[in-house]
């Protein structure tokens, strides 16, 4: 009954009031406000209820979180946020404004079951190791309740590995992976669009959980875009907005949460989003590629350690000799691995841009705009100085920019570039 919030429409500020005995005035500026998520889980959808989680780079969690409000209230708060010129720094009449905003970009289910098919292996596979583990511990545990804990399953897992059930069972597994994959996918993204609003952007999907993002184009930190061999193929893209946090190492699940992630995007629609992020597609720049000792320590480490520890116990035991072309393909598949890394490993600087690609499988461009960068670090280790090899880290609010083993020349230069342009500038990095 003590919680309140409104807009202070004259200071231009969000306002809440909370607490029994210990009250609490919460004043929020609009300008400040990078996002505003409108859910409504299956819970709350059963009972008619939404709940709204305002964002703020300067806070570790949430800032504002309410908890259950009505339909009618919750998306009137959305419109006040969505039309306000400080929010959008504009200057026009809301009079004047358009209210409802249509959708530009709707992904389809054919388009979903793609994504589906193409994305997400690491994660689905986790999920599906987590659940056979738990159901092997629970039976485990069963069986010890009832004191007839001999090693049964053990048995049966060893007996029933036949080169006749693996070549039957790594379909199965395969096929499992692709329906969780494409069930996860629908889950989370179903009815995606996104809608755009003088300078905002509305970003809902949801097939249990309905979710509605709020977020303003300049407040994204870094715009990245990944790809792998398939989506190449039928010609989708995956985007990733990153946005600045509070200031903390986050976790994975925070930074799922901060970043919105955009699946299955047409190249037209990738160019659209990146134009209205970023006001123009960055176009060719210079390239800058590490030397090939970008290897050195990934081989030494990854490859040669393992197979100099798989070599002893060879030698001494006779446990591992069976998976001796375990170790030959484990030993081609990494350098196989580590030789894309590298070649995938560059960065392309224009005037106003700076691209960072990498990635192995999934190709991943991270894009950023100079007048963002918050901390520069250019570094050198004295084995490198003959070389003339050397690292540079672009720190941004939304994570870090890493290019190693450049020429360090060329990336001082680079340095000296970037911080004239931060200097200079008259843009705000939120």
């Amino acid at each position: 009954m003590r919680f309140t919030f409104y807009i202070n429409s004259s200071k231009q500020e969000f306002i809440v009031d909370k607490g029994i005995f210990k009250r609490t005035h919460l004043s929020i500026p609009l300008e400040k406000i990078q996002q505003v998520n409108i859910d409504q889980s299956l819970v709350q959808k059963i009972i008619g209820v939404y709940s709204i989680k305002i964002d703020t780079a300067g806070a570790e969690s949430k800032e504002v979180s309410i908890g259950a409000i009505d339909e009618e209230l919750a998306y009137s708060l959305k419109q006040q946020l969505l039309q306000n010129p400080v929010l959008h720094q504009k200057n026009a009449s809301v009079q004047n404004e358009n209210i409802n905003p249509s959708a530009f970009i709707k992904i389809s289910a054919l388009t979903l079951l793609k994504t589906g098919l193409t994305s997400n292996y690491g994660q689905s596979l986790l999920l599906l190791c987590g659940f056979i583990y738990a159901i092997i511990h629970h039976i485990k545990e069963i069986l010890k309740a009832f004191n007839n804990d001999n090693g049964q399953i053990e048995n049966f897992m060893s007996s029933s590995l036949s080169l006749f059930s693996i070549s039957f069972l790594i379909p199965l597994v395969l096929l499992i992976l692709l329906a969780t994959s494409v069930i996860r996918t629908f889950i989370k993204y179903f009815d995606f669009e996104i809608s755009r609003h003088n300078h905002s952007l509305l970003i809902s999907s949801g097939l249990f959980a309905k979710k509605n993002t709020l977020i303003t184009p300049n407040k994204v930190q870094i715009t990245a875009y990944s790809q792998n061999y398939f989506q190449r193929k039928m010609k989708l893209f995956n985007l990733e907005l990153k946005q600045a946090h509070g200031g903390h190492d986050q976790s994975g699940k925070e930074k799922r949460n901060t970043n919105l992630v955009l699946p299955g995007c047409s190249p037209v629609e990738k160019d659209e989003i990146i134009k209205l992020i970023l006001s123009q597609l960055p176009p060719n720049g210079r390239v800058y590629k590490p030397n090939f000792r970008f290897l050195n320590l990934p081989i030494f480490f990854r490859i040669i350690i393992p197979l100099i520890i798989y070599t002893i116990f060879y030698l001494n035991t006779d446990i591992v000799k069976p998976f001796l072309l375990v170790a030959v393909f484990y030993a081609l598949t990494g350098i196989a691995m580590l030789y894309i890394s590298y070649k995938n490993h560059q960065i392309t600087v224009t005037d106003e841009f700076i691209i960072k690609q990498s990635g192995i499988w999934d190709i991943t461009h991270e894009i950023i705009t100079p007048h963002k960068i918050q901390t520069i670090a250019a570094f050198q280790y004295p084995w490198h100085k003959s070389l003339d090899i050397g690292h540079v880290n672009l720190h941004t609010a939304a994570g870090t920019i890493h290019f190693k083993f450049g020429n360090y020349t060329q990336i001082k230069k680079l340095v000296n570039w970037w911080l004239f342009q931060v200097e200079s500038s008259n843009q705000n990095w939120m």
